[in-house]
Order: C-alpha cells, then sequence, then structure tokens
C-alpha cells in the first residue's frame, strides 16, 4: 500500500509542478536533491560545481516536466537529466579527455575484483575521483548508472570500442591504486 501512496504522491506532486506550483517544485527538490547530487558529484569533483550542476539540473528537468510521461520511474527521468547536465558542465570546462594509452584490452585487470572490497562510499570516491576525465565518466556512466557502451557511445559522441577501452582503462587503474594502497598499509603495520 505505501508503494502506491507513494507513486500517487508523485504523480499528483509532478502534476502541480507542471503548473508552476512553486511549493510542489520545492517539494521535489527537497525529496530527490541529496540524490541527484551524489550523482553529479561522481562526474564532477568540486563539490561547488556539482552543486551549481544540479540547480541546472533541476531546473531543465521543471522546464521540461510536461514531457514526463509517467512511465518508468521519476527518479530515473531526473537522473538522466543530472547525467547529461555533468556531461555537458564537463564538456563546456573542456576537461574531458580520452587519453590513448597502450594497454592490451583482452587482458583482464588482475585486481577489479579488489573495487568491490572499498569499504567505506568516499574511499570509493576519491579513487574514482583520481581518473582521468574520460575514463572517470565512462566508469561512472558503465558502472554506476548502469549505460551500455552503445549508448555511452551515442551519448558523448565517441566509438563503442572507445568506451569499452576506456572502461577497461579506468578499472586497472582503480585496481593499481588499491594495490598500492594494500601495499602501503600493509608496509605501516
Amino acid at each position: 500500500m505505501k508503494i502506491i501512496d507513494l507513486h500517487h504522491q508523485h504523480k499528483k506532486c509532478i502534476k502541480a509542478c507542471i503548473q508552476n506550483n512553486r511549493k510542489a517544485q520545492f517539494q521535489l527538490y527537497k525529496e530527490f536533491s541529496g540524490k541527484m547530487l551524489s550523482v553529479c558529484r561522481m562526474y564532477v569533483k568540486d563539490l561547488q560545481y556539482a552543486e551549481d550542476v544540479m540547480s541546472k539540473g533541476f531546473l531543465k528537468a521543471f522546464a521540461q516536466l510536461k514531457n514526463f510521461k509517467f512511465q518508468g520511474s521519476f527518479e530515473g527521468w531526473l537522473r538522466k537529466i543530472m547525467v547529461r547536465e555533468s556531461i555537458d558542465f564537463l564538456r563546456s570546462q573542456k576537461k574531458v579527455e580520452f587519453p590513448i594509452d597502450d594497454f592490451r584490452i583482452h587482458e583482464k585487470p588482475s585486481e577489479v575484483e579488489a573495487i568491490e572490497d572499498l569499504s567505506r562510499v568516499e574511499e570509493a570516491q576519491e579513487l574514482i575521483d583520481q581518473l582521468p576525465s574520460g575514463y572517470k565518466m565512462i566508469f561512472v556512466m558503465y558502472e554506476v548508472e548502469g549505460y551500455r557502451h552503445k549508448e555511452i557511445a551515442d551519448l558523448l559522441s565517441i566509438a563503442e570500442s572507445t568506451s569499452k577501452s576506456q572502461l577497461f582503462k579506468a578499472r586497472k587503474c582503480i585496481a593499481e591504486a588499491i594495490q598500492t594502497k594494500k601495499k602501503a598499509n600493509e608496509r605501516a603495520e
């Protein structure tokens, strides 16, 4: 029963937002801003810029609410807007690079499983933030957001193979950083 009530509440609130009801808009903002800031923060390292991106994303969402068809989750729809807004921000800052290194794509990183061992969200975010921008964007889109390589390629206007190689390289960098951290911790003990 609670799920049905919650869905009905969102639908009612969204319809009020379409009519430019500021209280309803604030209610939606208040409910989803924390999650959407997390989405933006995954892409944008600086928290203040991530907040700006989130605010622009909400403005865009409110302007496009009339296009929401009430099919699927509202949170998923809003999340896609935040991802695109984050990508647009990074492009405008000219911070997206897709480095080409000499990695063997067919080789699997030996410590990728170690990514799952990260004990804290902050630790994971720290490792992700250290990645070059192209690696980071594709890693987050694929591993966190669940986009497929074809979707990533279409959104970023790159080849699907570029998406795959950047993900591989991102995983390898994270695995190496985890290994380095483990060795440092072992030496400290």
